[in-house]
């Protein structure tokens, strides 16, 4: 692979980057009493949580949604990122990576 096949990848890799950080996803939990917002990087963006959906006398019930929706909201932003980067992984395999 040349040196300019490198730089083009490169700048095919910042792009993604650029466009994950955009991505959002929203997953809820608790049937929308818990809402989590993170990008396509895995960065948190937000928690919501809906005071009217939940009772102070379950505290154990909301960590549990918050939980969920967190774990949920990091394995759909992995596989956003998998399935956006699947067509560079041929090109990073030229470069022997």
């Amino acid at each position: 692979m040349t040196k300019f096949d490198q730089a083009k990848l490169l700048m095919k890799a910042r792009k993604l980057q650029k466009e994950l950080q955009n991505e959002i996803i929203t997953v809820e939990a608790g049937d929308g009493a818990v809402r989590v917002e993170i990008s396509g990087e895995q960065k948190i963006k937000n928690i919501t949580i809906d005071p009217e959906a939940i009772s102070l006398d379950d505290i154990g019930q909301l960590e549990n949604w918050v939980e969920e929706a967190v774990k949920e909201a990091i394995t759909a932003s992995q596989k956003l990122a998998a399935e956006k980067m699947q067509p560079m992984m041929g090109a990073l395999g030229n470069l022997g990576l």
